[in-house]
């Protein structure tokens, strides 16, 4: 089943948990239970592994079935500095990278909403220098955005953060000279690690540092208590 197409690392080790190791495997599993447990691309590999689709015939590529995945949330207090945005960014930069890793997916944009306390809203975006689903590249380039575009005229209320210009985890690119790959693999590791641990114990068994300089904002779990719809493969 890893050799169907959308079917990255992390699809791959979840479809083995349920005994999934080939395309008839995944073919002749039930609908329904590959949704609950992979979302609607469950529906979208089933349907690939039994010859459903009549979308025309292209060159093979790297890109994703969905368009972007995002999460946004308004704050439990208005934010006033810069310290409070970044907070909520991580917050919701580690949902994002999340949801990207689980079905095997990486994002070649950064996006970022921002809302104030008089519901005055904008929306800016950036093209990264290399595909990536690493929760702290991802809040990063979210923070980036922000410092470049916002002069707090006033407090802000609602964040949104959003990965755009999906490719799949078999992405190939070449990385800069400047670029450490060393450094970007453990960067992964931790991430995967990460989301052991809390798939495990729970959300909060393991948080960041920056989480504990306000127990209000952090106080948020937005990968799971947040419904997210990326825009679909299906029509």
């Amino acid at each position: 089943v890893a050799d169907l197409l959308y079917v990255g690392k992390s699809t791959n080790r979840k479809l083995a948990l349920f005994g999934i190791k080939t395309i008839g495997d995944l073919a002749r599993a039930d609908e329904d239970v590959l949704n609950s447990h992979l979302g609607k691309m469950g529906s979208i590999l089933w349907s690939f592994a039994n010859g459903y689709d009549d979308s025309p015939v292209k060159l093979e590529n790297t890109n994703a079935p969905i368009k972007s995945v995002g999460n946004s949330t308004t704050t439990p207090k208005d934010l006033v500095c810069d310290e409070d945005v970044k907070i909520v960014l991580y917050i919701l930069a580690e949902s994002v990278a999340a949801r990207l890793r689980e079905n095997g997916f990486q994002c070649r944009v950064v996006e970022i909403s921002v809302r104030d306390n008089e519901l005055f809203s904008f929306t800016r975006q950036k093209k990264i220098d290399h595909a990536t689903n690493i929760t702290g590249e991802i809040a990063a380039y979210a923070y980036q955005i922000f410092k470049e575009n916002y002069n707090w005229s006033k407090p802000i209320r609602s964040v949104g953060v959003r990965g755009a210009d999906l490719v799949t985890d078999n992405y190939w690119e070449q990385i800069d000279l400047f670029s450490s790959v060393e450094k970007r693999e453990k960067q992964m590791k931790m991430d995967s690690v990460v989301d052991e641990i809390r798939r495990r114990f729970g959300f909060y068994s393991i948080q960041r540092g920056l989480m504990y300089r306000d127990r209000i904002l952090s106080a948020v779990n937005a990968k799971e208590e947040h419904t997210v719809h990326p825009h679909g493969y299906f029509g």
